[in-house]
């Protein structure tokens, strides 16, 4: 994703990415995850999801990285949080309650402050890397989750050619080509949306399917 192209949509408010309601395929899916209250939850290029407010009522704490300081504001604000700042390597951290965001680069995180990570929730991240940064993203970042990690990642598809993304298409052979074999990739469903998607349509797409990933790192 450019960096420049992210933080312009979020002075334009041009954010129609962002949802009004928790995802749909999060609830149906992250039971499947089977994770324990308190289990702090990684989520990359955050914005200012709802998913997270959804996250931390399931009893997990939250850390998100975002880019754009006024995604991060926005998050706090309308939950009517005042979170606590503190500057690092990393960008700075606002804190408050079950949630932690980090505003910065998500290429800049390490295994160090990914290290209590017990799980990952990719809904966003994924599908905002062009071709070109998509290898470099998952070999870093989920490079940087720590050992019996597991995850749950949301993905497109469509024919690329028909649309500029973002969202970009990401399929599953390219999924398991860059996590496997460090990663367990486990195809949970796969649904045509197009209809439900009309302003995909609208961009030229003939068609668009939603696709759900089960991650487990390093365990069989």
């Amino acid at each position: 994703m450019n960096d420049d192209f992210w933080l312009q949509a979020w002075r334009d408010g041009n954010i129609g990415f962002n949802q009004a309601h928790a995802s749909a395929s999060l609830l149906k899916h992250w039971p499947v995850l089977q994770l324990a209250k308190g289990t702090q939850v990684f989520v990359p290029l955050a914005g200012k999801s709802i998913d997270m407010a959804w996250l931390a009522g399931q009893g997990h704490r939250v850390l998100g990285v975002e880019l754009s300081p006024l995604a991060v504001a926005q998050f706090f604000d309308e939950r009517k949080l005042r979170p606590e700042q503190h500057a690092s390597r990393w960008g700075t951290r606002h804190v408050a309650g079950a949630f932690e965001l980090i505003c910065g680069n998500v290429f800049g995180l390490d295994p160090v402050v990914l290290a209590d990570c017990a799980a990952v929730y990719d809904r966003a991240a994924i599908v905002a890397q062009p071709p070109d940064q998509r290898q470099r993203y998952l070999a870093q970042v989920y490079g940087a989750l720590p050992n019996r990690c597991v995850g749950l990642m949301l993905a497109m598809e469509y024919p690329q050619r028909e649309m500029q993304g973002p969202p970009f298409s990401v399929d599953e052979a390219e999924v398991r080509r860059h996590l496997e074999p460090v990663w367990q990739v486990g195809l949970l469903e796969r649904n045509d949306i197009l209809a439900e998607e009309p302003h995909f349509a609208d961009r030229g797409l003939t068609r668009l399917s939603s696709a759900a990933y089960k991650l487990v790192r390093g365990v069989k």
